[in-house]
């Protein structure tokens, strides 16, 4: 009997692992964020498996040790140091002889990696994703693995081989959030795989989809997959490479194959496959459209690898000016973003359904660009601009300059990884070499990464300013408008007023005088403490300087901007508070009134193609107020209505800004209306008064796919002081008190006050609203909010969070797999996107008294070249000789000294009189109005000395001493009678034959 039950347990063993054989292997990448453990200091051992962690603080990645610092802190006093991170984790059972890596999207700054005691990688760049090849380290299961990481985020961090430092380790710009702030995945792959895209330690470049041969109007392209393959093998295999292609409701809809390759054992080798594709749908601004694309390697007739990769199709075009998607020229309207794009108490760490909320918001105010800053954003943010439809530049790292040495050395590594990493993603459209200029050297070797790693993404490489580059694709500076009819100028970022929040105007609580607040470097801080409504009429003045340089404005035309910032940040800032609040919304998202006046000026994709009209501020004041309204409006005209009187329509300047002088107030209805030329109602908007404060209303934002227990994941809590009719109380800053019960941690919000309230249980609205922050543990159950405050009917407001499977420390639920994309701006119009405003006069040749052989820089399509007299009033004269004789109605220049100068000039048709008067300041060009007479010849000329006044003297680069235009001549200011033209066009009206 005992022989016949062991016989039969053995050959259930046999049984059990010819089943165990007979299952195909299946190449997994799992979630490997769970169950982590930190604690700060340099602790001696903590890289060995027996170290002893038990009172080591557990935690969910993404996870900074210092997140919770984040706005509570300045910039410049984030917590720095050494920091150890540990993780228990077993394989999963059935793995053995199989490759194993492990995935870290970026870490902060610099990092030793340890598994099982040993030392297995350094990475040092504080920036990218790179990735580790564990498969020697890790012992298959019941083993428990250990994986233990000692990371040093000290701002002067210095590279272990060089002992250089990271130029982009500053704080002005990149708030340091120390540790693993990204996420962590674990891949398991079979000996024959497909690589990761990840170039640091693994030197692998993974797969690229990309499209060609794209047809907008027959809806179709070549789709091709490039895929590096590895064989670790001891033998060679012939492998066919299939690609299956589904679209967005994971409907397949092609498959097509490779040549058959034969890859020697050891051996790295690239397979490709392509085939032509029908009704596609193509990726456009606002709309997120993804594809994800399946590359499979078999042999023998059997799958032995997989890849997933989601991507999206787009064609694009960079030439005569413009920015063309889709066959469809765009302006560029957006934001220059700090790429931490950081919460309150959590930094950057925030679970991937927050990066959408924050991301599709900056598309709801029609920006279709985010141009992030100085360092490539995370993995999580370009996947997220993917799905919401929102255009990315991406930098790889840089400070304010150029660099040289080891520090070019990093510059260059880190774009090359970044370029691998994030070819797949449509949304970046932009490579970003540098915030400032850099040598042509230096730009064609950077160009020179792009068509090594990504030939056919549709992307320009360029870099700020770059203005007369002949490698970069694109330029533009910084705060100045730059027009071009080659490579596409748009401005790398515009309009650095601040202002919070919290203060709508003089006339509202709690009563902030415009421009009050602290000096900034000795002088006066007024553009960085503005009220609301101050801050967003600066934003209708900055932005009308690109849009009336729009592309149809003629053949030299500007390509747009991006506005610095969207949200306020943890870093460098000017104004009372010690974060920057240049933001369009506050740092919970929370708009502000420039959110709503962008929305207005951006809806289209160069001219207005949806009207709209919105009232800056609200209509809650006391009975003897009487103060202007400014209404943002696309129409020709507005009219403004108190209860339904007229009082007239509003003062028109900067195209969109509405002014309506000391209107009383009156409570109930103030309402805009806004006209076309015609007088054909266009679109409206209204304010009504509240009543009496009544209650608090509490409104949730979750994870479209459920709050999820990871003690990662986080929910929003919008907090409303309300009147009985349910209505904003905007004038309300009542102190609220909050209670929480249940598994999850208490985040709260940001407010001014005592260490901005972070993490406090007790945070006033502003203007009647605030938002607050809980984030899951790893326990599901319900959840309890409740707020409450005097006098106000409190609110409660419950949860249930969802349970999420974790096993030996790994999860198969991927953050942002299944989160949707947003469709609603449909697909890219048909149509032409602007109408021709203008008509061009082209210039055959200048004559000038002084210099006249650099009379042609005036007019030479290049804003680094310039003509100038000699500095005598007398020679302050150059005369221009049309192509053709013509009626022109309009002088478009740039002056140099454009910030400071005024010139007395006097304009000529063949001779007679056309304009005569002082040029303005500006940032950049300046539109003459001229008599309009038949001529072949225009003069300008001076008629007068120069006068010297900074126009923008509030407008402050970061360094104070930076040069703030062309003006190279020293003695410029000294020199009274100097005629300088960087750029000068001429106009006729676009119905003149």
């Amino acid at each position: 009997m005992i022989k016949f039950i062991k016989a039969f347990c053995f050959i259930c063993l046999l049984s059990a692992v010819s089943i165990a054989f007979s299952q195909e292997f299946k190449r997994e990448k799992y979630n490997f964020n769970a169950d982590w453990k930190l604690k700060t200091g340099d602790l001696k051992g903590a890289e060995k498996n027996n170290f002893n962690d038990n009172k080591w603080e557990r935690i969910t990645l993404p996870h900074a040790y210092n997140q919770n610092e984040a706005f509570k802190k300045d910039i410049e006093n984030l917590t720095t140091g050494i920091v150890w991170y540990r993780k228990n984790f077993k394989l999963p059972q059935g793995i053995s002889n199989k490759k194993v890596f492990l995935e870290f999207e970026g870490i902060r700054h610099a990092g030793e990696i340890y598994i099982n005691g040993a030392k297995i990688g350094l990475h040092e760049n504080g920036v990218m994703a790179f990735g580790l090849d564990i498969s020697n380290y890790v012992k298959p299961f019941p083993f428990q693995n250990v994986v233990a990481l000692r990371i040093d985020n000290d701002w002067k961090y210095r590279e272990q081989s060089s002992n250089a430092t990271y130029q982009w380790n500053d704080k002005n710009f990149n708030a340091n959030y120390g540790g693993i702030p990204k996420n962590v995945f674990l891949h398991i792959t079979d000996k024959l795989y497909q690589t990761l895209p990840l170039y640091s330690n693994l030197e692998t470049t993974g797969t690229y989809i990309y499209a060609s041969q794209i047809n907008i109007a027959n809806k179709s392209a070549v789709i091709n997959a490039e895929s590096q393959l590895k064989n670790e093998f001891s033998v060679s295999k012939t492998v066919t490479y299939q690609v299956e292609l589904f679209d967005l409701d994971n409907k397949k809809i092609a498959e097509f194959s490779g040549n058959k390759t034969t890859i020697a054992p050891g051996e790295t080798k690239t397979v490709k496959a392509s085939q032509v594709i029908n009704d596609l749908h193509f990726w456009s601004w606002g709309y997120g459209y993804l594809y994800t694309a399946k590359t499979i390697l078999i042999v023998d007739g059997k799958e032995v690898d997989a890849v997933a990769t989601k991507t999206g199709f787009r064609k694009t075009e960079f030439n005569n000016g413009e920015i063309v998607l889709n066959d469809r020229v765009i302006q560029m309207k957006g934001y220059a973003q700090r790429t931490s794009n950081e919460w309150p108490a959590l930094g950057m760490s925030v679970p991937a359904w927050m990066s959408d909320f924050s991301n599709q918001l900056m598309v709801e105010s029609n920006a279709n660009l985010v141009r992030w800053m100085h360092v490539t954003p995370w993995k999580q943010d370009v996947e997220s601009c993917d799905r919401v439809g929102l255009m990315q530049a991406m930098p790889a790292g840089d400070a304010e300059k150029d660099a040289k040495g080891n520090q070019w050395i990093q510059r260059v590594n880190l774009m090359r990884d970044a370029i691998i990493y994030n070819r797949n993603n449509p949304s970046i459209v932009f490579y970003e070499c540098g915030n400032e200029s850099i040598s042509e050297v230096h730009m064609q070797e950077m160009k020179n990464l792009k068509d090594t790693y990504d030939p056919h993404g549709g992307r320009a490489i360029g870099s700020r300013e770059m203005l007369d580059s002949n490698v970069a694709e694109y330029g533009g500076e910084m705060l100045y408008i730059n027009k071009s009819a080659r490579k596409p100028m748009w401005a790398t970022e515009y309009s650095r007023d601040e202002g919070m929040r919290k203060y709508w105007d003089e006339y509202s609580p709690p009563f902030h005088k415009e421009g009050d607040g602290p000096l900034y470097r000795d002088k006066d801080a007024s553009d960085y403490n503005h009220n609301q409504d101050r801050h967003a009429i600066e934003d209708v003045i900055r932005w009308n300087d690109y849009f009336v340089e729009r592309p149809g404005t003629g053949k030299r035309v500007n390509s747009g901007g991006v506005n610095i910032i969207f949200s306020d940040s943890n870093t460098h800032h000017r104004g009372e508070s010690n974060y920057r609040t240049s933001g369009e919304v506050d740092p919970m998202r929370i708009p502000k009134d420039g959110f709503f006046a962008h929305q207005v000026m951006w809806d289209g994709w160069v001219d207005i193609e949806k009207q709209r009209t919105h009232i800056l501020g609200h209509w809650n004041y006391s009975d003897a107020t009487i103060k202007n309204e400014y209404v943002v409006s696309s129409g020709e005209k507005v009219e403004l209505f108190v209860n339904g009187k007229s009082k007239g329509f509003g003062k028109r300047s900067n195209t969109f800004l509405f002014t309506f002088e000391n209107i009383p107030f009156e409570a109930g209805t103030l309402k805009a209306v806004s006209y076309d030329a015609q007088g054909k109602n266009l679109s409206e908007d209204k304010k009504i008064t509240a009543g009496t404060p009544f209650a608090i209303k509490l409104t949730p934002h979750t994870n479209p796919n459920g709050f999820g227990a990871d003690g990662s994941d986080v929910a929003l809590v919008d907090v409303e002081v309300v009147d009985k009719n349910g209505q904003r109380c905007p004038t309300n800053n009542a102190m609220i008190h909050f209670t929480l019960t249940g598994n999850a941690t208490w985040l709260g919000g940001i407010a001014q006050g005592p260490d901005n309230y972070i993490l406090s249980k007790d945070l006033p609205v502003e203007n009647g609203v605030n938002r607050i922050m809980i984030q899951s543990t790893p326990q599901s159950g319900a959840i309890s909010i409740s707020a409450q405050s005097n006098d106000l009917q409190l609110a409660t407001i419950t949860f249930n969070t969802r349970a999420v499977s974790v096993e030996n420390g790994l999860s198969k639920q991927l953050p942002g797999k299944d989160l949707p994309s947003n469709l609603q701006r449909g697909p890219t119009p048909e149509t032409a996107s602007y109408s021709i405003k203008r008509t061009p006069v082209f210039i055959s040749h200048a004559t000038a008294l002084a210099n006249n052989d650099d009379a042609y820089k005036s007019y030479d399509d290049n804003e680094l070249t310039e003509w100038t007299n000699d500095g005598k009033v007398s020679t302050g004269r150059i005369v221009y000789t049309l192509s053709a004789p013509s009626q022109i109605n309009q002088c478009v220049v740039k002056f140099t000294g454009w910030r400071t100068k005024s010139y007395p000039i006097r304009i000529l048709a063949d001779g007679k009189e056309v304009f005569k008067g002082n040029t303005s300041q500006s940032l950049g060009y300046i539109t003459l109005d001229l008599i309009p007479i038949l001529a072949k010849e225009i003069t300008i000329e001076l008629t007068g000395i120069n006068t010297e006044k900074d126009g923008f003297d509030k407008i402050v680069e970061v360094d104070p001493t930076k040069e703030l235009d062309l003006y190279k001549d020293k003695m410029a200011a000294e020199a009274k009678g100097q005629l300088r033209i960087v750029e000068i066009e001429f106009y006729k009206k676009q119905d003149e034959e």
